[in-house]
């Protein structure tokens, strides 16, 4: 019923920049927010940025270089991504919370993944 698609990822130098988008479609009804994650390997999936309304909220790693945005007309959020680490690199996960005209709110749908990868 919801499908997340993602694109961006691919590899990068340190110190260099990437834009992830995640585009959103099927029978959905209402967003309550979108976000990214990612995990990298060995790590367990952590919490990248989150944007709900017009609040977004940002891990503590990222903060001062990424930035997540919505365009709300296009059900799509993305991730501005500047002075990469190579400690960024991991599959960057897209998140929704929604609800859609067959179901309630589901906190837990998730997109394919991108990789990112960030060469020192």
């Amino acid at each position: 019923q919801v499908q997340l698609v993602e694109s961006g990822g691919g590899l990068v130098q340190a110190g260099g920049s990437l834009r992830l988008s995640c585009a959103a479609s099927g029978a959905i009804l209402s967003i309550y927010s979108m976000g990214w994650y990612r995990q990298a390997p060995g790590k367990q999936r952590e919490m990248v940025a989150t944007i709900t309304g017009d609040i977004a909220d940002y891990a503590d790693s990222v903060k001062g270089r990424f930035t997540i945005s919505r365009d709300n007309a296009k059900n799509t959020v993305y991730l501005q991504m500047n002075s990469l680490k190579p400690e960024d690199t991991a599959v960057y996960y897209c998140n929704l919370d929604a609800s859609t005209y067959f179901s309630r709110r589901n906190p837990d749908y998730w997109g394919q993944g991108t990789q990112v990868t960030v060469s020192s």
